[in-house]
């Protein structure tokens, strides 16, 4: 009778745990796409809800580098309208991510004063973003099964699925 290591008893408990984890990354990466579009949508909406007071804000308090302010709202306010509806769908899901990513740096670098619960706010943002560009929207999106269909055509879709063709 071979008894088992505690290294090895701890591992054998573990394995159900990790499983478990390991099925629920996909949801999970659906519900952060869904948390992140809806932040920024919804400010995209309240941008455009008041142009005029959008274009004041962007002149006097928004102050965005190296862009003027009417093409800085413009280019803001389009990035929280796009991107959002990119990152719910998962279709160019990684481009979404890193996408909102530039538009949440420059909503802090642009405000010369920032509540600290704000800046948590962006910090936290930032996270989920930067987890969604390095391991992609998950299984549960346009950009999966896209990569499917292409893989199933054979050698060749493949190749061009992983970016090498």
């Amino acid at each position: 009778m071979n008894a088992l290591s505690p290294i090895q008893r701890i591992a054998a408990l573990w394995l159900p745990i990790g499983r478990l984890l390991d099925a629920l990354r996909h949801p999970a990466a659906l519900l952060g796409r869904l948390y992140i579009a809806q932040a920024f949508f919804l400010s995209g909406l309240t941008k455009i809800q008041d142009w005029d007071t959008t274009l004041l804000l962007f002149t006097e308090e928004y102050h965005v580098p190296l862009l003027p302010p009417g093409l800085a709202a413009v280019m803001g306010t389009a990035g929280e309208l796009a991107l959002p509806v990119l990152l719910v769908l998962g279709l160019g899901g990684r481009f979404a991510a890193l996408g909102l990513s530039v538009v949440n740096v420059m909503a802090v670098l642009s405000l010369s004063e920032i509540a600290p619960a704000a800046f948590q706010q962006h910090i936290t943002w930032g996270v989920l973003l930067a987890a969604l560009a390095l391991f992609g929207p998950g299984l549960l999106s346009v950009d999966a099964w896209l990569g499917r269909r292409v893989a199933a055509q054979g050698p060749h879709g493949a190749a061009m699925a992983r970016g090498v063709g």
